[in-house]
């Protein structure tokens, strides 16, 4: 259980140096951003998730991004 919490493999794994919160914190990304990778990252490896729907997962966090950047200016 305890690799489904610290690491899992479906996000890169412990030993990888591309593990998906690894680079979220590398790059300072906030919420959103980090979704989009993290989305990328495992699209089509967890569990009962398809890659499609991993990949509109993470479209959909970029999408509210640049909608909250349009808000902004």
């Amino acid at each position: 259980m305890q690799e489904q919490v610290n690491h899992p493999s479906h996000y890169g794994g412990k030993d990888n140096p591309y593990e998906a919160i690894k680079v979220i914190d590398a790059w300072n990304l906030d919420f959103c951003l980090g979704n989009v990778v993290k989305y990328i990252s495992r699209a089509g490896k967890k569990g009962n998730n398809s890659k499609e729907q991993d990949l509109k997962k993470a479209l959909w966090y970029l999408e509210h991004e640049i909608e909250s950047m349009k808000g902004e200016q």
